[in-house]
């Protein structure tokens, strides 16, 4: 009896833990879009800082992203148990945000935006080294909030049907596993052309791939960037398909390339409607100031 006992309860051990592994692994994909942004924008916070304190600034950062995390995921699971209606909403929020942002950095590629927040080259010859990393730190610590927030939404919108203890692993798991994977690429590629540069000065064919990292460095952060936008659309049509019911329907009679392809106009549509209604809405506030 004892026996039979263990072997029960050992079996329902190992299907929470298969259930929690395949909830994570969903999440991951589903996060796929937030966290390609997410990395090329940590990895574009270190320009401009010296090369010895790169790492530094890196880890500051995740030290500052396990902070969010440790604020978010609470709150995602009071919200959950408290008021479990609200989890579609943010979600469907959260995919907007996410086509926000895309149909944004597409429209500054486009007209050639300037970020006001970056100093000109006289500025920076100005600004203290040790403040400018303190600024880059909270700056990219506020956009890991936000960042880690739609993470935390679309994950738990993937657990929202279980029980407490699965949705608050599967937070946590997904959680620190994209802060460690995320920071710990960003670490990898800030220093990708130190490692080129360091090879370049050794003999023969190590000399050559020396080369071809200092040269690939700039264009694995294009990438990451254009790869990035691409994923955010992917990831918010998809999620603001699967809310609104028609769409999901008429998806689910497509081929899958072609549900893709909808997803990514869907998301396109979506964050350029966003990006017009703000700018409306800035015109009508504008008037009503100046009034």
């Amino acid at each position: 009896m004892a026996g039979s006992s263990l072997l029960a309860l050992l079996d329902d051990i190992a299907t929470t833990l298969d259930d929690i592994a395949v909830m994570t692994k969903v999440a991951a994909k589903k996060t796929a879009g937030v966290l390609g942004d997410d990395l090329a924008l940590n990895a574009q916070q270190v320009t401009g800082i010296n090369a010895d304190r790169e790492l530094p600034v890196v880890w500051g950062v995740a030290k500052g992203s396990f902070v969010n995390k440790c604020i978010l995921i609470p709150v995602a699971l009071g919200v959950s148990q408290l008021l479990p209606w609200l989890v579609t909403p943010l979600l469907m929020i959260g995919g907007l945000f996410l086509c926000y942002e895309g149909a944004e950095k597409i429209l500054e590629k486009l007209f050639g935006k300037k970020n006001l927040d970056e100093p000109t080259a006289s500025e920076a010859a100005t600004v203290n080294l040790a403040d400018l990393e303190k600024e880059r730190i909270k700056g990219a610590v506020r956009t890991d909030f936000i960042l880690s927030a739609e993470i935390i939404v679309i994950t738990l919108g993937t657990a929202a049907h279980s029980p407490l203890l699965h949705q608050a692993l599967v937070l946590c798991g997904v959680g620190v596993g994209m802060t460690v994977g995320v920071y710990g690429l960003v670490a990898a590629i800030v220093k990708f052309d130190d490692l080129g540069l360091w090879l370049m000065q050794k003999p023969g064919a190590l000399a050559w791939v020396g080369q071809g990292c200092v040269k690939a460095a700039p264009m694995i952060m294009k990438f990451l960037g254009v790869a990035g936008t691409i994923a955010m659309f992917l990831v918010g049509g998809g999620i603001l398909a699967h809310g609104i019911s028609g769409i999901h329907h008429w998806q689910e009679s497509l081929h899958w390339s072609t549900a893709i392809m909808a997803d990514l106009a869907l998301g396109i549509l979506a964050g350029l409607v966003v990006v017009g209604a703000k700018g409306i809405w800035a015109q009508i506030r504008g008037r009503f100031n100046r009034a």
